[in-house]
């Protein structure tokens, strides 16, 4: 009796298992999107692993992507729902990255966008698109829009969007938005840097100092981001 209860509960395990592998085999087959799981219980680090074996662009944006989303889904950063996209931006973005394999239960974190701050995104988002090397790409405005939801957080810009320091944002702004990255000759933090830009093109001028060599705010502006 023992061992017909075995071969029943083992033909139980392997129906449910053909069933879970059923819909993936189809896909491959008719070339149809995948989900693959995320639990929430991993780390960011298997989670970031998980997304790299699926990387399917060539773009550096997919490594610096999946760190993002790595930290976002364990909780670190500040960035809102959908990375700060709309949901079709938010699954467009993981298909043109990541191909076939569209990533379930990492789109929300219970975090909505700040929309009395929209404006502001629309000033950023010129501000960004004016100095991007692709400013007709897609995935240049999708990168412009995440850049923009971490300015609006409250620490620093790489710590905001979840990268994992700051040589990663660097890199991130340099490949997207090369004439602003290049601006920043004397390495000020990149969100001081951001909205002194977006003041200077505003023709807004907050700080009264007559450079930053003199302003007793230096230290807020340059230095170590850690």
């Amino acid at each position: 009796m023992q061992v017909q209860g075995f071969i029943k509960h083992s033909i139980k395990a392997a129906a449910a298992q053909n069933a879970s592998l059923q819909p993936r085999a189809q896909a491959y087959q008719t070339g149809a999107p995948f989900a693959v799981a995320v639990p929430h219980k991993q780390t960011a680090e298997q989670i970031y692993q998980s997304l790299a074996r699926h990387a399917h662009s060539a773009s550096p944006n997919a490594e610096w992507v999946a760190r993002i989303l790595s930290s976002w889904h364990a909780g670190r950063g500040a960035l809102p729902d959908y990375l700060g996209l709309l949901p079709e931006e938010f699954q467009a973005l993981q298909k043109h990255l990541y191909g076939r394999a569209l990533l379930s239960g990492i789109s929300t974190v219970g975090r909505e966008p700040d929309f009395s701050r929209m404006l502001e995104r629309d000033d950023l988002k010129r501000l960004m698109m004016q100095s991007s090397a692709y400013p007709g790409r897609a995935e240049t405005a999708w990168m412009a829009g995440i850049l923009i939801a971490g300015c609006l957080g409250s620490d620093h810009l790489w710590q905001d969007l979840g990268l994992w320091n700051r040589s990663d944002l660097s890199g991130l702004v340099r490949y997207n938005f090369p004439e602003l990255a290049a601006k920043n000759t004397r390495d000020m933090k990149w969100k001081k840097f951001i909205y002194k830009q977006l003041c200077e093109a505003e023709g807004v001028y907050v700080c009264r100092a007559p450079s930053c060599d003199v302003c007793i705010d230096h230290a807020g502006c340059f230095g170590p981001e850690e």
